[in-house]
């Protein structure tokens, strides 16, 4: 998915785990406050100009269940319809953990972690023990999850576990009737299941909703922190509500110019480079993983594993992996060479019928798959017509035999409803910092120059030798956090754009029963596994 931080400690990951949206309960989801849509500049919205006085005030109360007493829960109600905000209503789930110190408090920072779809509500509460404490004293953390996700009016498609966990599939010439087939039923099925919401879940109106929450907190302006597709969430309400606009802090980038099946496509692109990378690192490392002395060989190696799993699945722990099963799931490991090279070792092992432990797999809920796919459909139109898949896939494939002929392939939005509004063209001089990984393969930092020339009043932050997807609050660069806090703190951006170091690089390690082995591990060392392909890393 468009991608949630993909390392985290092991507290936060505890967090995350029992914070889940379950928790709400009927008395959080029972507290509610009316508000109005405000037009910002690039809106097509036409509505009333919203003023403070107007929004009732939010009845915070506690969360229930297991989650701490210094996090608040509510429900906002906002409009299904921003161009009819005396219309239906939707619920809009938010949380607050507030500002430690009141003397020094600036206002709020909102949170969206990626996706799309995943959930922010409780996502201030599993970074509180990774942010300094400078940036916890000034601003209350607000998280939230956006329209028709988790808590928030969820969409669902009604799928199944098989198409949860294939979303993305593989082109074959003699398997291409049945995924255009199975694209068409996914999107006759959510447009059936959700009726007159699903055409309005765009990420415009997740933006025009953020602009309530702003109203509703009493605040004139918010600061902001979004991770992968929250960086584009972020990008679009600068371009809609620029005056609105205060700190931003956009980590791994989407490119605007690219949503979405573009973006998509650059995950193949940026594979591919990484994937190089990787073999070379795996070579200079041979004393370690024996997996070939040279580039060549360790890319020999891989590719007479996935066919020999093409032939005949491997058996990892008890699940079958076929050859495209095998390139998918490396490439989530590419960008963590220590992971990725025990990974293909075990693969080895596996492919001469040795016993290996069970790969660690994820599969989304069927919200987490509505929801991802309406953003990714609703936000920008998509090929209408199979052969263009088909001809692009082939091609891809050629190109980029790592990954190209999965984000090429057929998807549902081929079928979707036309979306109401054009994708937001993002052209502006908001004031943000943007921060980007070198080896991060899911948001490329091509897509992060992209993201840096939409908004020209921004700095870029890159992190020379970095891994993996997310860099602030992972230990990945002191240099970059350092930049990112004293610009949440301060309000200043560096003068120019900058190249931080890493302050690890990819080393090799002592080893592991498991290619993903447990949470306990350094979060440069191994990445979280993804629940489907697409912007959000879990």
């Amino acid at each position: 998915m468009l991608l949630r931080r993909s390392a985290i400690s092991k507290t936060a990951l505890g967090i995350a785990a029992v914070l889940t949206p379950t928790l709400l309960t009927p008395t959080l989801l029972g507290t509610t406050a009316a508000a109005t849509p405000t037009a910002g500049p690039g809106s097509p919205v036409a509505a009333p100009a919203h003023t403070l006085a107007t929004t009732p005030p939010l009845a915070w109360q506690g969360c229930g269940n297991d989650v701490p007493a210094t996090v608040e829960c509510t429900t906002l109600k906002v409009p299904l319809d921003h161009r009819e905000p005396g219309g239906k209503k939707i619920d809009l789930s938010l949380s607050r953990i507030k500002a430690a110190d009141p003397a020094k408090r600036r206002g709020v920072l909102l949170f969206n972690p990626g996706g799309p779809s995943a959930s922010g509500l409780f996502y201030p509460l599993a970074l509180s023990g990774l942010l300094p404490q400078s940036v916890k004293d000034r601003y209350d953390l607000i998280g939230f999850d956006p329209r028709g996700v988790g808590a928030s009016t969820p969409l669902a498609c009604g799928t199944t576990t098989a198409d949860e966990r294939q979303t993305y599939r593989p082109y074959k010439d003699a398997t291409f009737a049945k995924d255009v087939a199975w694209a068409r039923d996914i999107a006759e099925g959510c447009r059936n299941l959700n009726g007159e919401t699903l055409p309005h879940i765009s990420t415009r109106n997740t933006a025009r909703d953020m602009d309530l929450v702003r109203a509703a907190l009493g605040e004139r302006k918010i600061s902001y922190f979004g991770l992968s597709y929250g960086t584009y969430l972020g990008s679009v309400y600068t371009q809609l509500f620029p005056q609105r606009a205060d700190r931003f802090v956009l980590d791994s980038a989407v490119d605007p110019e690219r949503v979405w099946r573009s973006m998509a496509q650059s995950w193949a692109e940026q594979a591919g480079i990484t994937f190089d990378r990787w073999t070379e690192w795996t070579a200079r490392n041979a004393a370690r993983y024996g997996l070939g002395d040279t580039p060549a060989e360790v890319e020999r190696l891989f590719w007479d594993i996935v066919a020999r799993a093409d032939r005949e699945p491997l058996d990892l722990g008890g699940t079958r992996f076929d050859g495209a099963e095998v390139r998918e799931y490396i490439r989530w490991e590419i960008s963590h060479p220590p992971v990725a090279a025990r990974t293909l070792g075990l693969l080895r092992d596996a492919a001469a019928g040795k016993p290996v432990p069970t790969f660690p797999t994820f599969v989304p809920t069927d919200n987490e798959l509505a929801s991802y796919l309406a953003i990714m459909c609703g936000d920008a139109r998509w090929p209408t017509d199979p052969a263009v898949y088909q001809a692009d896939s082939r091609r891809d494939s050629a190109r980029h035999p790592l990954y190209g002929d999965f984000v090429s392939n057929v998807f549902p939005c081929a079928y979707w409803d036309r979306p109401l509004e054009a994708a937001t063209k993002v052209d502006n001089k908001v004031p943000a910092l943007i921060v980007q990984n070198e080896w991060d393969s899911q948001t490329p930092p091509a897509a992060s120059l992209g993201l840096r020339r939409a908004l020209k009043g921004s700095r870029l932050v890159t992190v020379d030798e970095g891994q993996g997807h997310g860099v602030y609050s992972l230990g990945i660069s002191a240099c970059a956090d350092d930049l990112v806090t004293r610009y949440l703190t301060t309000g200043r951006l560096p003068s120019r754009d900058v190249t931080c170091a890493a302050d690890q690089h990819p080393a090799a390690d002592s080893g592991s029963a498991s290619p993903n082995p447990n949470p306990t591990l350094n979060p440069v060392q191994a990445p979280a596994r993804l629940p489907f392909s697409g912007f959000s890393g879990r």
